[in-house]
């Protein structure tokens, strides 16, 4: 299986064109930003592994993303959690839900004697051996740069093809790691990366990009709100744009990462109104299961 050439759609939002690299149509189980930060590790050997280790969120892209890679594979998954909620328990749906029916063990830590951080707790009490893969939380490592590197050659080739002589790629950030590597292959063709804190904020994003010791780094956007825009928390913005979005565009996005961007890039849009501008997305649509019925409970209260 090869992790290559989705397709670049053109739409119109708010207004202003825009391209749409549609990295959510990469595979059915594993797409989006996590299936190119762990392409190295689908596309690698790994012998003697019988068990990949992961830990984040029971919600997490990353954690269904790497249930399908160790699926594939014929491994194991381990994912551990702080804790999962007791609604989550009695109701599973998406990326939990599809997670567990992959396979997946997720070990809910806070249950445990120790009381440690799920990082800790694999590196103190799991402790994995020759036959364990670790991931790190999100995929933020150096493996991702060669799937990411591939995602800005086609990106490249694009661009080439279409005779722009140069463009601004726009992507939402977690960990940061797919906008810091594209930074990296992308700016000697001409082309500017942008994008946004989704969790916590500039500054934690920045030490996040200065953790992978590359000195390139993307343009961090912001919107003229003061207060910070918190990670998972409901915001009736965020909600009215994703509705837009898909109504405006035929697509669906992200409703966690994405409404936060593209309140950024309106804003980007005003001092920019003519830049060609490619927006990644990046999957996470089963994410939206339980989100979007977090949003209707909270409309309908």
């Amino acid at each position: 299986m090869k992790l290559a050439n989705t397709p670049i759609t053109h739409h119109t939002f708010n207004g202003h064109p825009f391209y749409l690299k549609r990295d959510d149509l990469l595979h059915p189980e594993f797409s989006g930003n996590k299936a190119r930060k762990f392409m190295a590790l689908l596309e690698d050997d790994y012998p003697n592994v019988t068990t990949l280790i992961g830990y984040g969120s029971p919600q997490a892209n990353s954690l269904y993303s790497l249930a399908a890679l160790a699926k594939l594979k014929g491994w194991q998954l381990e994912f551990y959690v702080d804790h999962i909620p007791s609604w989550l328990k009695q109701n599973p749906v998406g990326n939990y839900q599809a997670s567990l029916e992959l396979g997946a063990k997720i070990i809910e830590v806070r249950q445990l004697p120790s009381a440690l951080h799920p990082s800790d707790y694999i590196q103190q009490i799991r402790k994995p051996d020759d036959q364990c893969l670790f991931v790190e939380e999100g995929g933020r490592s150096p493996i991702a740069e060669r799937g990411i590197k591939q995602l800005a050659q086609e990106i490249i080739d694009w661009k080439s093809s279409h005779s722009i002589s140069a463009l601004t790629v726009a992507l939402p950030s977690g960990t940061g790691t797919t906008a810091l590597y594209l930074t990296k292959h992308l700016t000697p063709h001409n082309i500017n990366v942008i994008t946004c804190a989704c969790v916590g904020g500039k500054e934690y994003l920045t030490q996040q990009f200065d953790g992978l010791h590359e000195p390139l780094h993307p343009v961090i956007l912001t919107t003229a709100e003061k207060a910070k825009h918190q990670f998972g928390k409901l915001y009736s913005l965020d909600y009215q744009i994703w509705q837009a979005l898909k109504r405006q565009t035929g697509v669906e996005f992200d409703l966690l990462y994405d409404p936060y961007m593209w309140q950024c890039l309106q804003q980007w849009r005003v001092e920019n109104p003519n830049k060609p501008l490619l927006y990644i997305h990046q999957g996470g649509l089963l994410g939206n299961v339980s989100m979007a019925k977090r949003y209707k409970r909270k409309i309908e209260a």
